[in-house]
């Protein structure tokens, strides 16, 4: 998100954790974590989380045992989950995920809650998976969370679809076809007539996209998922959990 302090810069990070509170209860959080630990081997794995922000995913997976690196861009995101129990004992490399590095090398990568879409070129989502590729062992996996392009809600002459209306907050995608470019828009009023809005850049990609750019990276597709409990993906699926393979020879 960019603001007026920067690519998720301060005024985003001060209410992130509140904004996306859904996203942390054990419902939607366990599932995931419960799947990235088996994927990295729990007590002697080691992953990275691009994105890692305010630790959501990151923190609890440590505490299962995994050792857990981060790359991020916004160092006021980071300084949240410094601030956190465990957030001092995570490394994390600022710089953009795309073609930032870490020390070492990683059984599990992952990106989670749509951010690869944070990456609004074609080009920077290839580098990011070339990036993850370089920094996998052989037999390492790569898991991604993201939405699928919701374009079947848009009527001819449309671009946009809402994703909440009430409570005084409103939210609508904007799509341009053409470009696979999109902005999520987040209009908020409160109690006493006061609002904020915020706009977000992405580019919207599709499953088969990401598989070519993980053969491009030399993975291959494992496994795809509608969500972290691993019921099945289908074509009514609005969302989709996949993990490519490095292969290990």
């Amino acid at each position: 998100m960019i603001d007026e302090d920067g690519y998720f810069g301060e005024s985003v990070a001060a209410g992130y954790d509140e904004s996306s509170a859904e996203m942390f209860t054990a419902d939607r959080l366990d599932p995931a974590v419960e799947l990235l630990a088996e994927l990295a081997g729990s007590g002697n794995g080691r992953a990275l989380e691009l994105g890692i922000g305010t630790g959501r995913v990151a923190l609890p997976l440590a505490r299962r045992g995994v050792d857990v690196h981060g790359i991020d861009m916004s160092r006021a995101m980071v300084e949240r989950m410094r601030a956190k129990p465990g957030g001092d004992g995570i490394a994390v490399t600022i710089g953009d995920f795309a073609t930032a590095k870490a020390e070492g090398r990683f059984s599990l990568a992952y990106l989670v809650f749509n951010t690869i879409m944070n990456l609004t070129s074609q080009d920077a989502q290839v580098d990011c998976f070339r990036n993850v590729a370089e920094h996998l062992e052989p037999g390492g996996c790569f898991v991604v969370e993201v939405g699928v392009p919701d374009l079947r809600r848009l009527p001819p002459g449309q671009n946009a679809v809402p994703f909440h209306v009430g409570d005084g907050r409103l939210g609508f995608d904007l799509y341009d076809v053409a470009t696979q470019s999109m902005s999520s828009h987040h209009v908020r009023v409160d109690g006493e007539g006061h609002g904020s809005y915020l706009a977000v850049p992405f580019r919207y990609v599709w499953p088969s996209e990401l598989d070519l750019m993980a053969r491009l990276a030399g993975m291959r597709l494992r496994d795809r998922w509608d969500g972290w409990t691993r019921d099945p993906f289908t074509s009514d699926s609005r969302q989709h959990v996949s993990v490519w393979e490095k292969p290990a020879a």
